[in-house]
């Protein structure tokens, strides 16, 4: 092996665990581990995550451009926290591709994705029945991730994945209010019902009303009608 090559399989492998620890540091974001404007502490962070502070530094760099964190000279990095008006916007914009999404895939959806869809719209049901929240919010991003993966259409797919979406619902989550809502498994039934009959308008439609009913159900003031 040459010196290139070897410095070339180097230059891989620390990508490979920039791109491991940028995942699982946003996924614990997310995940409500860290809170809006909490203080991310790189002596924690460099040993929950196995890496160098190097490596961290290039992971907070990677979440800055991703909205998850803000980096402050001489004050390390935040987790983000967005404002009511910052949190309306995304949300404007989650409901516009989201509906997007399910127009298209109506079209190009397949019986077996059909299928899947309603097989996790039944994990749902059983996740309610049982009172396993975490349960039903795997199987919430499940659906939304394969309705936007049956759009086939990967720039689309790119503007749903870089909207800061779960952070927002994290931050402005009414702890308050009931979770699922009582009508979000007939919501989730209907736009499968409308993505198997191959109707673009309908799922569109039906879509873009869910997304609006979980933003009502958020602690934010929005203008939505």
């Amino acid at each position: 092996m040459t010196a290139l090559d070897q410095s070339t399989d180097d230059s891989a492998d620390a990508a490979g665990i920039v791109l491991r620890a940028r995942r699982e540091l946003a996924a614990a974001i997310r995940r409500g581990d860290y809170k809006p404007n909490q203080r991310l502490v790189e002596s924690e962070l460099t040993a929950a995550l196995a890496v160098s502070r190097a490596t961290l530094r290039a992971v907070f760099i990677a979440l800055e451009q991703e909205n998850y964190i803000s980096l402050e000279h001489n004050r390390g990095a935040r987790v983000r926290q967005f404002s009511p008006a910052e949190a309306v916007d995304i949300l404007d914009t989650r409901v516009i591709l989201e509906a997007a999404a399910a127009g298209l895939a109506a079209a190009r959806i397949t019986d077996e994705e059909c299928d899947r869809l309603d097989a996790i719209v039944a994990q749902m049901a059983d996740s309610i029945a049982e009172g396993d929240e975490e349960r039903h919010s795997a199987c919430n991003r499940e659906f939304h991730a394969l309705v936007v993966a049956a759009a086939r259409q990967p720039l689309l797919a790119q503007f749903v994945a870089a909207t800061p979406y779960p952070l927002v619902i994290s931050q402005y989550r009414d702890t308050q209010a009931r979770h699922p809502r009582a009508d979000s498994l007939l919501e989730h039934r209907a736009i499968v019902a409308a993505l198997r009959v191959r109707n673009s308008v309908a799922a569109e439609a039906v879509m873009r009303a869910h997304n609006i009913e979980v933003h009502r159900g958020l602690a934010i003031t929005s203008s939505w009608e």
